[in-house]
């Protein structure tokens, strides 16, 4: 079955997270991904470990975990672009490409000669996704821009983790780096939504995607609730600043997720935790009441939630058709029914390490669906089949091989 991207070539200069997940967003809908590694070393997250992968036959430790999460389905060619031969042929990959997408700090690929610029002059249809910390414009355009910096300048880390004052109280990490998930998300809308124009007749373009901008713009009600209120959001532990009851409460032998979205499931919840007489409090009859007495609230849940562990919850709840759930931890959430059941495990046959697991893309289409069979590279795997697709001899690959280019 035809790809629906399968038509469309894509040059990866990008490392690390966000660009690469990009760019296994688009291998993932069929596009052929050209990723461009430094010779002998490759991809920083080849190297982000442990874990490492183990190498079948000799079981001597290789890439990390890291580098296999994001690098699903391209091909690896290595090319060192610093030297006039290198930066030649990514020249030449770069005028047959629709797509190239790069993390480089601004201005940095100019004096290779594979700025958008540059290479708009070989290639006018080139959609050219340039994926940095801050932007191509801005006071901070120059600083370099990591996850964990963006999501706290972004204002995700205040509006995560316990209250001051409570154990555990300040400011928290997201246990994923988000920032670069959500960054590597928007550049694959913008860039699907630039070849849809290119077809159209527009040509190519440049986009400025920027880790800052897109943790801004994911900030989303909490954002609101500053704009509208003028008043700045804080940390709330598992609390909702919109809706109650929507947090962890303690149950018998753990934690259980109370997500109760509306007033008729709170109604059913009430019924189904035998205490009816609840729901008509009006101090907790509506969201808006449950939200203003929130303290009240969960001190009363709490002490019901304590008396039955969370197996008994989930059961009662469920079939009261009440939003629950426990809190499991990663090695339960790749052995629950319904993630086996829709196949978010995916094992794959690689060259050195065998059969290697992955985690799935979650994207199910109904025509087209996206057959996934293409582990991860190893480093320099098409370095010789990519460049002789560009015309050069074995005379001259292996000149290049030994001056180090390639």
């Amino acid at each position: 079955m035809t790809k629906m991207l399968s038509n469309i070539r894509v040059l990866d200069l990008s490392r690390i997270l966000a660009g690469p997940w990009a760019t296994q967003n688009l291998a993932d809908l069929g596009a052929e991904v050209i990723k461009v590694e430094r010779p002998g070393s490759g991809d920083d997250t080849r190297h982000m470990g442990p874990p490492f992968l183990h190498t079948a036959a000799t079981n001597e430790p290789g890439d990390a975990a890291y580098f296999m999460c994001c690098n699903r389905g391209k091909q690896s060619v290595t090319i060192d672009f610093s030297k006039p031969e290198g930066q030649a042929l990514v020249r030449d990959l770069a005028a047959d490409a629709d797509v190239l997408v790069e993390n480089y700090k601004v201005g940095a690929l100019k004096k290779y000669g594979l700025d958008y610029a540059s290479l708009r002059e070989l290639n006018p249809g080139l959609v050219y996704c340039s994926v940095t910390g801050f932007g191509q414009t801005g006071p901070y355009k120059d600083r370099a821009g990591y996850d964990f910096l963006i999501q706290g300048m972004g204002g995700l880390m205040s509006v995560t983790g316990e209250r001051d004052g409570l154990p555990g109280g300040g400011p928290q990490r997201v246990g994923v780096a988000v920032a670069d998930i959500l960054t590597g998300m928007y550049a694959t809308v913008a860039i699907l939504a630039a070849l849809r124009h290119r077809d159209q007749g527009g040509g190519g373009q440049h986009i400025d995607i920027s880790l800052l901008d897109c943790m801004v713009g994911s900030l989303v009600n909490q954002g609101m609730n500053y704009l509208t209120s003028g008043v700045a959001p804080v940390r709330m532990g598992t609390g909702h600043p919109n809706i109650a009851p929507y947090q962890v409460y303690p149950a018998r032998d753990g934690h259980i997720i109370l997500t109760i979205g509306n007033d008729t499931q709170f109604q059913r919840f009430c019924n189904a935790i035998g205490q009816p007489d609840f729901a008509e409090d009006p101090r907790f009859r509506t969201i808006r009441d449950r939200v203003a007495n929130r303290a009240a609230m969960n001190q009363r849940l709490e002490a019901i939630t304590r008396t039955r562990g969370v197996e008994e919850w989930v059961k009662l709840l469920e079939e009261a058709q009440v939003p629950c759930g426990p809190i499991n931890t990663i090695d339960r959430v790749f052995n629950d029914p319904q993630v086996i059941e829709r196949g978010m495990r995916l094992d794959l046959d690689h060259p050195l390490y065998g059969r290697v697991p992955g985690i799935n893309n979650p994207i199910r289409f109904s025509e087209t669906p996206l057959n996934l069979t293409e582990a991860p590279p190893v480093l320099g795997q098409h370095t010789h089949q990519v460049l002789s697709g560009l015309g050069l001899s074995d005379d001259e690959f292996a000149k290049l091989q030994q001056a180090g280019i390639v």
